[in-house]
């Protein structure tokens, strides 16, 4: 059931956005930090997933900073 508090909805939309956000630069980083071949190979082969979380990650941010704009007067 959704929270009727603006605050709580607008804290919650920054924490998935900055969860997603650091699940797709983990992804993206990793195959070329790992040490191990392994992790680099199947690292590499979900690289779309990286991008897909990076992106969503930044839509969250952007809609919880835009909310936060438009209700200080912006």
């Amino acid at each position: 059931m959704p929270s009727s508090d603006p605050r709580k909805q607008d804290s919650e939309l920054l924490l998935k956005g900055v969860i997603c956000t650091l699940i797709g630069a983990i992804i993206l980083l990793a195959p070329h930090v790992a040490r191990s071949p392994d992790v680099r190979e199947l690292m590499a082969q979900v690289y779309l997933a990286g991008w897909f979380a990076l992106v969503l990650g930044g839509a969250f941010v952007l809609r919880w900073g835009l909310l936060r704009w438009r209700r200080r007067g912006g």
